[in-house]
């Protein structure tokens, strides 16, 4: 059995492939399987600095969430729109900060 069949892929990320009104993916399961760890590293990766940042500069959960939500609209970042603000949800779970992702964006995951 492939590795990737083996991934469990939440609901949340699987949705950034979904069309409203479509059940198919928009997305091979290999696609969002690769596109899923690359957004999971980065959200990992990213906790430590948002954590530091928010100690070190002594600015909000909220502040810090938007900078590297700006900084992951960037083209160079490798994620586009939906998936940055993904990342930043997850960035926010991992980082334990509650609900701090939902002041940066309107609307719950």
């Amino acid at each position: 059995m492939d590795d990737a069949n083996q991934l469990d892929i939440p609901d949340s990320f699987v949705a950034l492939y979904l069309v409203p009104g479509r059940l198919k993916p928009t997305a091979s399961r290999a696609d969002i399987s690769r596109r899923y760890e690359w957004c999971e590293d980065l959200a990992n990766q990213l906790t430590d600095y948002a954590r530091a940042q928010h100690h070190d500069l002594g600015i909000d959960e909220r502040d810090v969430l938007e900078r590297c939500h700006r900084g992951l609209l960037d083209e160079a970042s490798g994620v586009n729109a939906a998936e940055a603000q993904w990342v930043v949800r997850r960035l926010c779970e991992l980082a334990g900060w509650g609900d701090a992702a939902n002041a940066v964006f309107a609307q719950p995951l």
